[in-house]
């Protein structure tokens, strides 16, 4: 007589058991989502902010160059409302992301400072100096 196969798999699960892992599954991909949305708000953010940037530093240059007529005040004026606005969109991502994360908090165990939040609040901080610096060398 041949002996049964013994199987090594876990017995099966509860249902509530199942429904945990359920839910702690859309919670992860909640997390993700947020994660995804955050790094789509800090490269907007980091396009407008750079683009800005370039636009002041480059109108700035061509008006130390000699024979070179100032520029007028509209471009330097798009260039601080870019830098501005990047900033401004930083700084709303990042506080989106972290009501997300407070909100899953309270059914999952997560750590409030995620690698995605620091590196929103790295930008947010560069953004802030970036913008400041311009309106004071205006100043």
């Amino acid at each position: 007589m041949p002996a049964e196969p013994t199987s090594s798999a876990p017995p099966p699960a509860s249902s509530s058991d199942l429904a945990r892992l359920n839910t702690d599954l859309a919670i992860e991909r909640t997390l993700m989502a947020a994660d995804r949305s955050l790094m789509a708000w800090v490269r907007t953010a980091l396009s407008m902010i750079s683009f800005g940037f370039t636009i002041y530093k480059v109108l700035e240059a061509m008006q130390q160059q000699a024979g070179m007529p100032p520029p007028t005040e509209s471009p330097r004026n798009m260039g601080l409302f870019l830098t501005a606005l990047g900033t401004l969109a930083m700084v709303m991502g990042t506080i989106e992301y972290w009501v997300r994360l407070k909100s899953l908090r309270r059914d999952m165990r997560l750590h409030l400072m995620q690698p995605s939040l620091i590196m929103a609040l790295i930008m947010s901080i560069t953004g802030l100096g970036i913008f400041a610096g311009i309106i004071l060398r205006l100043l």
